[in-house]
């Protein structure tokens, strides 16, 4: 469990297939205090810590996982925003998040917006019934506030804005999308309960 609350930024100085991807992934955690079989978000995405050292911690991407999150994300190079899992007690500052990518978006447009910055992010069909203005979207491991919803306005489909602060566009890797970018999405866990909920409804009435 994750609350959205980027606290470091790792980057991907290793990544190779084993049978699954193993990435090493470098950061500014004490990992003296990050046992093995831990939980860390990356970009969005809860992984297991299966191996790590003075300044780098190893996860395992499984073939599932590669092809349910954002395409060139692992890859040697990539910057990635790093969350710890929620200790009970812990403040929760953003919004209750799982880990578990529902979707892949794509950045349609990033523009100042004073000192802040708006992001457009186009979704799969799949997605937009869960899009709301003023509820929680975690983009990229980032929990953040939905501005708007656009359906079908010519863009090919139903896309999002967010506003992006200073802090927030400094302290995560959101301050590196372009137009064309994709970014892992999750959407608030209450929505995915209230769709199977009311799914579930419209089957048991059913003849």
């Amino acid at each position: 469990m994750f609350t959205g609350i980027v606290t470091d930024i790792g980057t991907v100085v290793e990544s190779r297939d084993r049978g699954d991807r193993r990435i090493v992934v470098r950061c500014a955690y004490d990992l003296d205090d990050v046992m093995t079989g831990a939980s860390i978000a990356c970009s969005g995405t809860c992984l297991t810590v299966v191996d790590k050292g003075a300044d780098w911690f190893a996860v395992d991407l499984s073939r599932e996982s590669l092809l349910r999150t954002a395409r060139g994300l692992w890859d040697e190079g990539s910057r990635l925003n790093l969350e710890r899992a929620l200790k009970v007690g812990d403040e929760l500052g953003g919004h209750i998040v799982t880990g578990h990518v529902d979707g892949v978006g794509t950045v349609l447009s990033v523009d100042a917006d004073g000192a802040s910055h708006r992001i457009g992010v186009g979704v799969p069909d799949a997605i937009a019934p869960y899009l709301a203005p003023k509820g929680s979207i975690c983009l990229d491991g980032v929990s953040l506030t939905v501005n708007a919803v656009h359906d079908g306005d010519g863009t090919g489909g139903t896309r999002f804005e967010v506003n992006v602060i200073p802090h927030s566009w400094t302290a995560t890797t959101l301050s590196s999308l372009v137009p064309g970018r994709e970014v892992n999405l999750e959407i608030d866990v209450l929505a995915r309960y209230l769709q199977r909920m009311r799914a579930y409804g419209a089957i048991a009435r059913s003849p």
